[in-house]
């Protein structure tokens, strides 16, 4: 099984930072990506910014200039600092990851975190 430890939701103003960490443990082989969603009430979860391995970054347009994720792959935990939040940006943040497992064979599965609360105000 793998782990995902988030931290770091809350409450902002609008104009503000959060930042998100999201820590994996357990029978990690390798990751391959790490990334965030959101839900918010009524729709459906999207996805926000993923990493691969190889530092490749993906981002939803709507969040492009204004959050940054990163890795540290020695830790194997994902950022996510969030800026110029929006009230739109509401939402529970979901924390995905992509790894290979240690058992025999290798296979490759997806973990979802328990997600984090992130509530902007105008």
């Amino acid at each position: 099984q793998v782990q995902l430890a988030e931290s770091g939701g809350g409450l902002a103003q609008a104009g503000g930072s959060l930042r998100l960490s999201c820590a994996a443990s357990g029978s990690i082989f390798s990751i391959k990506s790490m990334g965030w969603y959101r839900q918010a009430p009524g729709e459906q979860r999207e996805l926000v910014a993923s990493i691969t391995s190889d530092g490749t970054t993906n981002y939803a347009d709507s969040v492009k200039g204004r959050f940054t994720i990163s890795r540290d792959n020695a830790k194997n935990t994902v950022y996510l600092q969030m800026n110029s939040l929006k009230p739109e940006d509401t939402a529970v943040y979901y924390c995905q990851c992509q790894a290979i497992r240690t058992t025999f064979p290798r296979v490759t599965l997806s973990d979802w975190g328990q997600g984090t609360q992130v509530t902007v105000s105008s």
